[in-house]
């Protein structure tokens, strides 16, 4: 996946937006102001933080060491960080920010969630 591949993957979703809160290099990509996806456009390798179920997690870290790790800078329960050029199928990783984007929204108030068409 290539980084613009991402950027609009992660902007593909209802009312999903970038965000440059830190660094103008660091993209943020958040649902209703809440953070899904989190990324370095121009970093080699290319890697995207991901949120997760804790359980999923640690079954993806087993299934793919190197490729997807704790996440970087977040909660190591919570979050993946997934090297996104190459080393990994783009079907997985695009279920791997849909997944992200599903959790966040589960999070959110039901009328947001309807609103979004995801209750």
């Amino acid at each position: 996946m290539t980084p613009g591949e991402l950027r609009a993957r992660c902007l593909a979703f209802p009312a999903a937006e970038e965000d440059f809160p830190f660094r103008p290099e660091i993209s943020v990509f958040k649902v209703r102001g809440r953070l899904f996806a989190l990324t370095s456009l121009d970093a080699r390798p290319l890697t995207v933080n991901l949120k997760c179920d804790p359980e999923d997690a640690v079954r993806l870290r087993a299934e793919h060491p190197g490729l997807i790790v704790p996440g970087y800078h977040m909660n190591k329960r919570h979050w993946n960080t997934v090297t996104v050029d190459g080393g990994l199928a783009d079907r997985l990783v695009r279920e791997l920010i849909e997944d992200s984007y599903d959790l966040v929204v589960a999070g959110l108030p039901r009328a947001e969630r309807l609103r979004l068409d995801r209750p």
